[in-house]
């Protein structure tokens, strides 16, 4: 299910649920965070989708309905259902969509660490494929889904990556409101079995900290009724259970980090002689051409966060001065001891002067460039502070040749205080530029190291042509906040200021 935020004329994605598979009546774990201002009419468009194929572009979905309101009828009705419309006012047949709202009030988080040993085998080849569900108890008694765990595949003591969620989300903030959790093993064809379940609550579940475990016998209700000598069906442990603050990213931006923007524009001959009104690198009479907008759109917006407004900015794919030798990560300004532009107009101006100068070649390869703010990017994280945040804004018109390679550098920058935008020009097929968004799954090294984040958006330019120009900015920068969080939480970083507020 993905939704989408209107203002005036402008729709974009705000966001999208995880996938459910072969399912009727799915309910999502994922909560849609929405800022919410009374003086606005904030029109909302929820579409369901059903996905067969692993792009992450909505239109090879099958559209199985969705519903248009205000953010303002959701807050107020708590509970809104609408039946799924395939557009404005024709419905789709059959189907109901169900939101709810609750105001995110509590900034703090439930951080929990959980492992289970001897659970039930399920799978008739295998093993079990488990995985856990948490649920609170609503005011009005049902239970809601508040958190689902990634599936352990083929293993009966799994160990569930470290997750969090809101406080508020959890429990309402009441440690002592009824929490039910469920271990099920998972199957592909959306048949999952119920391994065993329990109830607890966040009282209970701090007791695990500082090396203190606390166990529960996972229960399935009709083994233990059918069996006389039936004890569990396995034990889930809590390694860790912590309440901790969680900072946004104005909290950290207050504090004092500063944000590093670096461009990466490509110069190879897929992009045509920029002499040529068919170049993508074609200067128009009135000045512009897709590289340029999108640096002075996606620039424009970063350089307020950065004091110094000084901004590295290379090439690659051009074979390039003196020697005319090619290079994946040449100074725009052709000084590698000093690549730094003053401000958007500068890196324009380092463009512009380059582009006669440079003859375009190839291949397409973004590793160096990556790696490059990379080096940077961990010279930061040995201060071991948020201080400093890199944001590498590439710029290109085709494929990656070196896309092996560049998965290993994304793979690797991921743990550190960085996040990649790929700006995608022309009407090439960017299906390489999708895989390696992390929306669409968890991206891994050839070696299957996984991503410990993601940190890449890539945005096709043909989509905003005809859009205003803060549209592209909006849409390219949407994840950098909470990509810029997501790392500075992982190292378990604050904000090098404490806003007086969240001081504790």
């Amino acid at each position: 299910m993905g939704d989408y935020l209107e203002n005036g004329d402008i729709k974009s994605q705000l966001d999208r649920t995880e996938r459910i598979k072969n399912c009727q009546k799915p309910e999502f774990s994922k909560k849609l965070l929405i800022d919410y201002y009374f003086e606005k009419v904030q029109k909302i468009k929820f579409g369901v989708y059903d996905i067969d194929n692993k792009s992450f572009d909505l239109n090879d979905d099958d559209y199985l309905g969705g519903t248009e309101c205000s953010l303002g009828q959701i807050v107020s009705s708590k509970k809104l259902t609408r039946p799924l419309e395939l557009k404005k006012g024709k419905p789709a047949g059959k189907g109901t969509i169900m939101i709810s709202a609750e105001e995110l009030k509590d900034t703090r988080v439930v951080n929990l660490e959980i492992e289970a040993r001897s659970l039930d085998k399920k799978d008739f080849l295998g093993k079990s494929d488990p995985f856990l569900e948490f649920y609170k108890q609503s005011d009005s008694g049902p239970w809601q889904l508040v958190y689902r765990s990634e599936v352990i595949k083929n293993n009966l003591n799994p160990c569930w990556r470290r997750f969090s969620v809101p406080l508020h989300t959890f429990c309402g903030g009441d440690f002592s409101r009824p929490i039910k959790v469920h271990c099920t093993d998972y199957d592909s064809d959306g048949s999952h079995d119920l391994i065993g379940s329990f109830e607890t609550n966040l009282s209970q579940l701090q007791k695990a900290h500082d090396g203190s475990l606390v166990e529960f016998e996972c229960i399935h209700p009709e083994k233990k009724q059918k069996k006389k000598k039936y004890k569990n069906s396995g034990i889930v442990i809590i390694k860790s259970c912590k309440i901790e603050m969680e900072y946004s990213f104005l909290d950290y931006i207050m504090g004092g980090c500063q944000i590093n923007f670096t461009v990466g524009i490509d110069f190879t001959g897929s992009n045509g002689d920029p002499k040529s009104p068919d170049s993508l690198h074609f200067i128009s009479p009135n000045g512009i051409n897709e590289y340029l907008i999108a640096i002075w759109s996606v620039g424009n917006v970063v350089q307020d966060y950065d004091t110094d407004k000084l901004f590295p900015a290379f090439g690659f794919g051009a074979q390039v001065p003196p020697n005319f030798q090619v290079s994946h990560e040449f100074a725009l300004n052709f000084n590698p001891n000093n690549p730094y532009c003053e401000g958007v107009q500068g890196i324009v101006d380092a463009y512009r002067q380059a582009l006669p100068q440079i003859q375009l070649y190839g291949p397409t390869n973004f590793s160096p460039i990556i790696n490059h703010v990379a080096r940077f990017a961990a010279q930061a994280a040995q201060q071991r502070i948020a201080a400093q945040y890199f944001i590498l804004l590439i710029i290109t018109d085709g494929e990656i040749t070196d896309l092996d390679e560049t998965r290993q550098a994304i793979v690797s920058a991921s743990k550190l205080p960085m996040s990649v935008i790929i700006v995608g020009v022309g009407n090439a097929d960017f299906k390489a530029m999708e895989f390696l968004d992390g929306d669409n799954g968890v991206l891994r090294s050839l070696t299957n190291e996984p991503v410990a984040r993601d940190i890449v958006q890539f945005v096709p330019f043909r989509r905003f042509k005809n859009a205003p120009q803060e549209a592209l900015s909006k849409t390219v920068l949407a994840e950098v906040p909470k990509q810029l969080v997501s790392y500075y939480k992982m190292q378990g970083w604050t904000p090098v200021k404490l806003p007086e507020a969240k001081k504790v």
